[in-house]
């Protein structure tokens, strides 16, 4: 099913044929290109992994070794090996047949996503696909499904990004493919207007179309909550003051209940007539409140650009 995380039945971890001094974390990430990969290694990133991107797949069993070694401070690593590799990339599967016969561990994410989106996807960021021929981007979609195929049954995770965002991808990641406890719980904040309805995915919706409105004065119409002279208007008042008195201290009591209770991510929509002023403002002050407390947060103004 599009947008949802599958998890695969384990894959045994192979014979070990000798003893490595440090036991290391390790995630290997492949899958199509235009899925997201380098989206996912950053949600790795986040939650203090080592990462390598474009590794070729020669390369991983050595780098594996190496931060193995007694004395080394690498405890988690994610890696990406895809296509771009080239001809490297066709000896992947040796080289996972080799991870497994040294007793070094690992997981594999794989992800994917239909073909029109992916062609979408390249068309929109004008790259060419890495097997695309005389630039002919469906036909290089369709050589790599065929090369990934084998891959994808062996990966014990399995993401189909169709219909995701970047913020949905990186959350589907911390929330079914990095391991508990590896990061705080994901703070996604959503401002948006309500004329163009609220987010599908908010677990919490907050409403501040009572606060005083930008928009009625010439000089910040134009403008959006990002900037100085929108913040301090909205910020700055008698109104705006109380609010935030009442509702800090009942968001720093829920979102350490959330995280204690297991939610690896939780949807804050916070609403304003057309998503430009007020909304974007109090979103931008939760962000910055909330990224001292280290709560990994994720800040969208969705509307912020619409008329």
């Amino acid at each position: 099913m599009a947008g949802r995380a599958l998890k695969k039945t384990a894959r045994p971890a192979g014979r070990p044929a000798g003893e490595t001094h440090h036991h290391i974390e390790l995630t290997l990430i492949t899958g199509l290109s235009g899925a997201g990969k380098s989206h996912a290694l950053a949600a790795f990133e986040d939650a203090g992994f080592f990462c390598i991107d474009n590794l070729p797949p020669q390369m991983i069993l050595p780098a594996a070794e190496l931060f193995s070694h007694e004395g080394s401070k690498v405890e988690k690593v994610a890696v990406v090996s895809d296509v771009r590799g080239g001809q490297y990339f066709e000896e992947i599967e040796r080289c996972l047949k080799d991870l497994d016969s040294k007793g070094i561990k690992y997981r594999l994410l794989f992800l994917e996503a239909a073909d029109e989106v992916l062609l979408r996807r390249f068309k929109e960021t004008r790259r060419p696909h890495p097997l695309s021929v005389h630039g002919d981007i469906f036909e290089g979609i369709k050589r790599e499904r065929q090369m990934l195929a084998g891959l994808k049954l062996r990966a014990d995770w399995v993401i189909d990004t169709t219909e995701m965002n970047v913020h949905e991808l990186r959350a589907s990641v911390v929330e079914s493919v990095v391991p508990t406890g590896s990061m705080n719980m994901v703070v996604s904040l959503v401002s948006f207007g309500f004329k163009y309805g609220t987010p599908l995915d908010a677990d919490l919706i907050l409403d501040v179309r009572f606060l005083p409105n930008p928009n009625y004065e010439p000089s910040l119409k134009g403008l959006t909550g990002i900037n100085p002279a929108v913040r301090d208007y909205v910020m700055n008042t008698m109104a705006t003051q109380e609010f935030l008195d009442r509702l800090m201290p009942l968001y720093d009591y829920l979102l350490p209940k959330y995280q204690a209770e297991g939610k690896s991510n939780l949807t804050i929509g916070i609403g304003c007539t057309g998503g430009h002023h007020r909304s974007v403002a109090i979103a931008e002050r939760l962000a910055a409140r909330y990224r001292k407390q280290n709560f990994n947060v994720l800040l969208r103004h969705r509307d912020i650009e619409k008329e």
